[in-house]
């Protein structure tokens, strides 16, 4: 088994189709083929069910993928770890973020990188928590900053970044507006505007308000924090965020809650297996070292 027919694999897996995967390594469709049916052969199952239409996987392909993302992720970190040795850093460095990282100065983070090894390509990939946990856990990503998962897989490190109060966010004729603080257990029935399911500030703002037994209608859901702040701000529903979105500049207004009151807590994950590039952004993001995994 070689390290090619893996990445041929990953490829084919991930675009669903043999001619984009070929596409994507650069390479003709006939020798990605060829190189797929060889890997069948030596390991004596079939890794895809093909058809005119598309492309699947097999549950032997299933359980390959899983193994063939953590081996090339491995196989790069090696090479990492040398590079560092001989005091250079190349080959690619995947971060993954929310779109609102309040915690991290994200573009300035990365330009420093950027200019103190040039040699490394950055991608940047913006996702909801859950999926780039799982991107994360799967190799894709080599590090990603979250919202703090509530379960950890166990193929990823957590580190705890930092935590901020959160505070229910309304327009500016609503009656909580004019309120000094809101209990929690007072948004009974409030209509909502919130991310959707598997962004984190809903995770946790779902759990707490579930467990206080408060009945939660999000009548709105949106992907992005200004189309959720102009929504609030219009009087189309409440939503409850982390403090530091007071400094967006909307009409919405900011009020303190009280009672079980949610924390937003954020995290950086990374493969259990750290790669260079991965391990100096880090340090870059906390130079002091107070940075700890759970």
């Amino acid at each position: 088994m070689e390290l090619r027919q893996l990445e041929y694999f990953v490829a084919v897996a991930e675009e669903c189709h043999f001619t984009r995967a070929a596409q994507r390594m650069h390479v003709a469709q006939s020798g990605l083929s060829a190189s797929i049916r060889a890997l069948e052969r030596e390991l004596g199952a079939a890794l895809f069910l093909r058809s005119t239409r598309q492309v699947e996987l097999t549950e032997a392909g299933r359980a390959l993928l899983v193994e063939a993302r953590r081996a090339l992720t491995n196989v790069a970190a090696a090479k990492d770890a040398v590079a560092a040795v001989q005091g250079l850093l190349r080959g690619r460095l995947a971060v993954g973020t929310l779109q609102c990282l309040c915690t991290v100065d994200l573009p300035d983070l990365l330009s420093r990188f950027s200019r103190a090894h040039p040699g490394v390509e950055i991608q940047l990939r913006h996702d909801s928590s859950g999926a780039l946990v799982e991107q994360v856990r799967a190799g894709r990503l080599d590090v990603a900053f979250v919202t703090r998962p509530p379960r950890i897989p166990d193929e990823v490190t957590v580190v705890p970044l930092d935590r901020m109060p959160m505070m229910l966010a309304c327009g500016p004729e609503h009656p909580f507006a004019r309120r000094d603080s809101v209990d929690l257990r007072e948004l009974d029935g409030v209509a909502f505007v919130d991310y959707h399911p598997d962004w984190g500030t809903r995770d946790t703002v779902d759990r707490l308000l579930a467990a206080n037994h408060v009945d939660r209608h999000v009548a709105l859901e949106v992907n992005d924090v200004h189309s959720l702040l102009d929504l609030v701000a219009n009087g189309l529903g409440v939503a409850i965020l982390p403090s530091n979105f007071v400094h967006k500049g909307s009409r919405a207004r900011f009020v303190p809650l009280t009672g079980p009151a949610p924390v937003w807590e954020t995290a950086i994950v990374t493969p259990a297996s750290t790669g260079a590039a991965a391990g100096v952004l880090l340090d870059m993001v906390a130079p002091q070292g107070r940075l700890q995994p759970v």
